[in-house]
């Protein structure tokens, strides 16, 4: 089997390396970030491939330089966050998982990108790294399906292992092994680093686009000054129409209130007025209305919409801004 360095950082990478070790390569060194300070204790905390590689018995290093050390016959990378220099690309081949069916979303932040775009579809291709931005001619790509309800959590949870069994697919005959990688086709479009502003509601979108910037799971708005997290929410008339409720004259009820609200609402204007529906807080947005479900309010944990709003009061003619 192959004798390989494997780079990478996050949770995304860990089932890539698991998956090399299982199916009996040679993992001779682990190239990770540095431990990082977390928690009120400040203390210092490994990366999850860096946990992974010590569970496994894998050298670890913080160092670029120690890949020659080893003298691997490939490097692996899967979100490792650093530029890998020319000079090494030059002297070792290195494959990339990258989280995007190239080259749609070339870059920093594939998974967030084609959630906030509405993509119907994403994937995972590995592909040959060189100097360039996910350049690199591809080995291999896989394609998954994307609905209007995965958030990025669960989607870089599914990409991760796609990413994982095609890399062990592709390797399974070792390097020499490896089909000769295709040039990418298409036109490229870059997926820029999620910025905290890209990340705030305007709450004069549609449902759709507000839904999609929630399912990144940081989307935040301003209330009383104050940040709030939006972690769930969902339009008003699916809120209505997904109705658990077993009392059918409180199901009409239900769906009566929907009605109010959305009639009572200008057809214009007015964006980010909180209303209440029973005993949840429903914002008015670009083209009807969004029931909250979730949020994090500044310094604190993630709570039930309807107990933050019975905490906060809310009065009428509040807004989130």
């Amino acid at each position: 089997m192959t004798r390989l360095v494997f780079l990478g950082s996050p949770e995304a990478a860990v089932p890539s390396l698991n998956a090399l070790a299982e199916a009996g390569h040679e993992v001779v060194l682990v190239v990770t970030r540095e431990d990082k300070r977390r928690g009120r204790g400040n203390s210092l905390s490994p990366t999850p491939v860096k946990a992974a590689a010590l569970e496994l018995g894998i050298p670890i290093s913080h160092s670029l330089s120690d890949v020659m050390e080893v003298k691997a016959d490939l490097a692996v990378v899967v979100a490792y966050g650093r530029i890998i220099p020319v000079g090494l690309l030059n002297e070792i081949p290195f494959l990339n998982v990258h989280f995007s069916l190239l080259p749609r979303w070339r870059g920093a932040a594939p998974v967030e990108r084609a959630i906030l775009a509405g993509d119907r579809a994403t994937g995972v291709c590995i592909m040959k790294l060189d100097e360039g931005l996910d350049t690199g001619p591809v080995y291999g790509c896989r394609q998954i399906s994307l609905d209007n309800i995965i958030t990025r959590s669960e989607l870089t949870d599914q990409l991760a292992q796609v990413g994982a069994q095609l890399l062990v697919d592709l390797l399974s005959g070792g390097v020499e092994g490896l089909p000769e990688p295709v040039e990418q086709i298409g036109d490229p479009v870059y997926a820029t680093k999620i910025e905290p502003d890209d990340l705030r509601i305007d709450w004069g979108r549609t449902i759709d686009e507000i839904r999609r910037k929630v399912r990144l799971e940081r989307a935040w708005t301003m209330f009383r000054s104050k940040r709030l997290i939006i972690s769930e929410a969902v339009g008003l008339t699916d809120q209505a129409a997904s109705s658990t409720m077993t009392n059918r004259d409180e199901a009409i009820s239900y769906e009566d209130m929907s009605s109010n609200i959305l009639q009572d609402m200008p057809a214009v204007g007015d964006t980010g007025k909180l209303f209440m529906l029973g005993s949840s807080p429903v914002v008015r947005c670009g083209d009807s209305a969004i029931v909250i479900r979730a949020v994090q309010p500044e310094g604190h944990t993630k709570m039930a919409a309807e107990a933050w709003a019975r905490g906060a009061r809310i009065g009428d003619g509040e807004r989130f801004d």
